[in-house]
């Protein structure tokens, strides 16, 4: 196949033509190479997706832990524990005594 046959066939007059030559290069560059490509652009998109859908799911099982503390907190005797234990609280006849083993504190 020599040139003047190739110039002479459907598929090289059409693709020859300039406005096809630029529309090519005009769309492989937007999708591939360009800042705001389709390329990296839904690949970012997509890794934020990700990255949303599992804090999701986290943030679910938080929820769900919450659900249950307060369903626990329900009962007076729960309410009472959980009041002692996370801020101090006191009867008034009583006094408190927090011990702190030495393998508890965090040391620097």
């Amino acid at each position: 196949m020599n040139l003047k046959s190739l110039r002479k066939s459907k598929w090289f007059k059409y693709l020859g033509n300039i406005y096809v030559l630029i529309t090519t290069v005009f769309v492989v560059w937007m999708l591939f190479f360009d800042t705001n490509s389709w390329w990296f652009t839904h690949r970012e998109l997509d890794n934020e997706i990700e990255k949303l859908r599992k804090q999701k799911e986290h943030l679910k099982k938080e929820i769900d832990k919450d659900k249950a503390i307060l369903r626990k907190l329900q009962d007076q005797v729960e309410l009472e524990k959980f009041a002692r234990e996370e801020y101090y609280l006191k009867k008034d006849n009583e006094e408190i005594f927090i011990i702190q083993y030495e393998d508890s504190l965090k040391n620097n």
